[in-house]
């Protein structure tokens, strides 16, 4: 038990903290009120990825709503064509 017996279990790679930079987020707002005060947040700088990258976008509704919806629309048809290939609507004489 414990260890690394050659399971590729190796250690995730860390980014570098210094790529993160509070300034130009919502975090810079928070440092220079707090500045006003005489105080300083350290950790300021471990939450400024969330405003970086794909985090940086608003998530709005209709991401919500249509995430999935090409994808669920292929399947969709593909499932209706092999319904109707493999099994035909019967045709009724009323």
């Amino acid at each position: 038990m414990g260890g690394d017996h050659g399971h590729g279990h190796g250690k995730m790679p860390m980014p570098d903290w210094r790529q993160w930079k509070s300034e130009g987020t919502p975090l810079e707002f928070t440092q220079k009120r707090l500045a006003a005060r005489g105080l300083r947040d350290p950790w300021a700088r471990n939450e400024a990825w969330r405003y970086t990258g794909r985090f940086a976008r608003a998530v709005t509704l209709s991401d919500v709503l249509l995430r999935g919806f090409k994808t669920g629309f292929i399947a969709f048809s593909i499932a209706l064509a092999i319904e109707y290939t493999f099994f035909p609507p019967k045709k009724n004489d009323h």
